[in-house]
């Protein structure tokens, strides 16, 4: 297994992997529509790759896994530059083997590389495994996101 930068013809690929990502997060109250979402992110994951933001983890077995990342564009002035892992996923028969810890690691490496100092993420509220994984790398609690459902004529 290595890590390394995909190519941009590999973009469907981790687009599926993405679909998966998504579709799993539902069950810990993402409200991020997978299949919906396909070819937006199928664009995104272009761009990722394009500018060295986007590293998988590869096997004899294909793609197995993919992390994206980027330094962070501030409309403010900050006192520091901060890099975001937009996702990290793993096919769910291959977690727990480091995977994810690999390309977490390359990715700060590679965003170290680019002048950031700080390195923040997002984790779902209800996930638990993902925020045990996090803090096992050394990521804590920065800031918090509440949310509230309002009713509307519009609501589902």
């Amino acid at each position: 297994m290595r890590i390394e930068q995909p190519e941009l013809d590999e973009a469907a690929v981790i687009a599926d992997l993405w679909v998966d990502l998504a579709r799993g997060q539902r069950a810990f109250g993402s409200h991020l529509k997978s299949e919906a979402n396909s070819e937006p992110i199928g664009e995104s994951i272009g761009r990722h790759i394009a500018d060295g933001n986007l590293l998988v983890a590869r096997s004899d077995d294909g793609i197995i896994g993919f992390v994206m990342f980027a330094v962070e564009r501030r409309l403010y002035a900050v006192d520091t530059t901060r890099g975001v892992v937009h996702n990290l996923f793993v096919v769910p028969d291959r977690r727990g083997t480091g995977i994810g810890t690999m390309l977490l690691e390359e990715a700060e490496a590679a965003m170290l590389e680019k002048g950031v100092s700080v390195v923040a993420l997002e984790v779902l509220a209800e996930n638990e495994d993902a925020q045990r994984f996090y803090a096992e790398q050394g990521y804590h609690s920065h800031r918090i996101e509440l949310e509230k459902r309002v009713e509307t004529d519009n609501t589902p």
